[in-house]
C-alpha cells in the first residue's frame, strides 16, 4: 500500500442497503444491515470492519513470512468482533479477537520468531482500529500448535 488516500463511494439502494464502489477493477459489493434493520443481504458494517482488519493481518503476516522466502500457505484467519453497549448504552464494537492459521507446520518454516515479533506493528488496518478497539491476535501453525 502507498502513501496517498483511498476513496470508497456508498450509493444506497434501498432502506439500509448501499451499493459500495471501490474503483478501478475491484467490483462493486452490497452492504446491509441485519434484520430487524436491514436485510442482511450483504455483509454489515461491523463485519466489514472485521473483514478489513484480518485481510490486512494475514496480509502482513504473509508479506512478512514471504521477505525471508518462506511458503505459509493457504493462510486462514477467523476474527470474532464483540459487539456490546457502551456507557451510554449504544452499541459499538469493544474488542476483536484474530486467530490466524498458517497453512503448513511451524517446524518447517524459517525465521518464524522473528516474523511473529514484527508482523501485527506493519498491518496499517489493525494499528489504526486498535488504537481505539482492543484487538488480540493468535497465530496457530497447520497442526493447531500456537504460536502467538
Amino acid at each position: 500500500m502507498a502513501d496517498g488516500k483511498e476513496t470508497v463511494h456508498l450509493v444506497q439502494r434501498q432502506d439500509y442497503q448501499f451499493t459500495m464502489q471501490f474503483g478501478g477493477a475491484a467490483p462493486d459489493w452490497l452492504a446491509d444491515e441485519p434484520p430487524p434493520l436491514g436485510k442482511g443481504e450483504g455483509p454489515s458494517p461491523v463485519q466489514l470492519l472485521s473483514a478489513a482488519v484480518g485481510t490486512c493481518l494475514s496480509d502482513s503476516l504473509l508479506f512478512a513470512l514471504r521477505k525471508y522466502k518462506q511458503a505459509p500457505e493457504p493462510i486462514r484467519c477467523e476474527v470474532t468482533a464483540d459487539v456490546g453497549r457502551n456507557p451510554e448504552n449504544r452499541l459499538r464494537v469493544l474488542g476483536m479477537q484474530v486467530r490466524l492459521t498458517l497453512g503448513v507446520a511451524a517446524a518447517g518454516l524459517q525465521h518464524l520468531d522473528r516474523v511473529l515479533d514484527q508482523f501485527e506493528a506493519f498491518c496499517t488496518v489493525s494499528q489504526s482500529v486498535g488504537a481505539g478497539i482492543p484487538i488480540t491476535v493468535q497465530v496457530h501453525d497447520a497442526d493447531g500448535a500456537l504460536l502467538k
